[in-house]
């Protein structure tokens, strides 16, 4: 095969995000295993900057896995005018055409990344874009939809039902799913069994090399007792404010010394109380060895979030053979929660509180959960087993042999 183009506007090898994480683990690994990878991206420095400032110096440069990234130069763009139609999608209303092509063309505006595709196209075999909603997947989907590739990540949410993702989507030759009820979703919005795409509902690729030291975590931390754990960022739309009032409330409702522990960026408003108590433990950013290692000594972990279309860290839980509890509102988590036997998942308060209990009360089951889990991670997720499946995937949206 070419060279496979994987097309994201940030890219950065410290950069937090599920897909940023995703898109560096699976270009590595491909390259690891002797594919040509080349990552497109700009000079944006990441998500949460101004997407009008270039950061980072335009031209290539290597990762420390060897990747080439060529970034890009953007160019200033009409941000009141994007922000005003992002506040809709952002509550889920719907918008015009009009104001469509006003979020697609002031997202970012980076018409030399474009003119490369357009120059370089035939040094290729595909261009993947990840993930679905960023204005250079569709900008750049548009140019060869005949050789694109979408890693989508899609959600059930405003963004989806933009009319102009579903012009271009369908055509697009194929599309990596991370999970079976994403792909679900995407065949009811988009209809890809009727349009030809060739889809592959994939996953992510794991570290099996986990090793993790529940005590060290404890000594670390001045941590004792049970707790369950929590990690990613803190905000609302991961629905963490809802884990800590559930948490709140089932601690005043039981005789527990339960704590709950909060690992990552971002910050929410906590109760100052239950803080000062040391019923509720904010560390922040922690290192991925601390993570495993409180992972591996909570009683559990709980993902709370309604949108997900993966999650490194119910899979991490597994691999340190601890049991989860997901949110029942995401089709996602629940689905993996359900197929491997290896966690819970609840919907309001009461089956919160009642799944808590059972972890509680019922040790030895919930060690096998975490079993149970780690079996299905190793199964599913093993790197050797993704890379395999990318390649022939390529191939055979390609059309080029091995």
């Amino acid at each position: 095969m070419k060279k496979i183009g994987f097309v994201m506007p940030w890219y950065g090898e410290n950069i937090s995000g599920g897909a940023e994480m995703e898109l560096r683990e699976v270009a590595a690994h491909l390259s690891e295993a002797g594919a040509d990878v080349e990552i497109l991206s700009t000079c944006i420095k990441d998500a949460a900057s101004d997407w009008s400032v270039n950061f980072h110096s335009e031209g290539t440069e290597k990762t420390s896995n060897g990747v080439t990234v060529r970034r890009f130069r953007v160019e200033k763009r009409n941000t009141a005018a994007f922000d005003a139609v992002n506040a809709k999608l952002m509550k889920g209303l719907r918008i015009s055409v009009d104001e469509e092509d006003i979020f697609l063309a002031e997202m970012m505006r980076c018409p030399s990344l474009y003119s490369y595709m357009k120059n370089h196209s035939e040094e290729y075999s595909l261009f993947v874009f990840i993930p679905y909603l960023l204005g250079t997947t569709y900008n750049g989907a548009k140019l060869f939809p005949e050789k694109s590739v979408l890693i989508p990540c899609f959600h059930d949410e405003g963004y989806a039902y933009i009319s102009r993702y579903k012009e271009i989507f369908p055509k697009t030759a194929g599309m990596i799913f991370n999970a079976r009820p994403e792909a679900e979703l995407a065949e009811r919005l988009y209809g890809f069994s009727e349009s030809g795409t060739k889809t592959i509902v994939m996953g992510i690729g794991m570290d099996m090399n986990i090793v993790p030291d529940a005590e060290a975590f404890r000594s670390k931390f001045d941590i004792d007792g049970s707790f369950i754990i929590y990690a990613g960022r803190k905000d609302e739309g991961k629905n963490v404010h809802t884990l800590v009032k559930y948490f709140a409330e089932y601690i005043k409702r039981r005789n527990t010394n339960l704590k709950l522990v909060l690992i990552g960026g971002g910050s929410i408003e906590l109760p100052t109380e239950l803080v000062n108590q040391g019923r509720i433990i904010d560390l922040g950013f922690v290192d991925l060895q601390d993570k495993y290692n409180g992972q591996a000594a909570a009683e559990f972990l709980c993902q709370p979030s309604r949108n997900e279309s993966f999650s490194l860290v119910i899979m991490e839980s597994w691999l340190c053979c601890r049991p989860v509890l997901v949110h029942s509102g995401c089709a996602v988590t629940k689905n993996f929660a359900s197929e491997s036997n290896g966690g819970l998942y609840f919907g309001d308060y009461f089956e919160f509180e009642g799944c808590t209990d059972w972890f509680l009360n019922n040790k030895e089951k919930a060690i096998q959960m975490g079993e149970n889990g780690r079996n299905y991670v190793r199964s599913n997720f093993a790197w050797d087993v993704i890379v395999d499946k990318y390649m022939k995937f390529f191939r055979e949206v390609s059309g080029e042999k091995e």
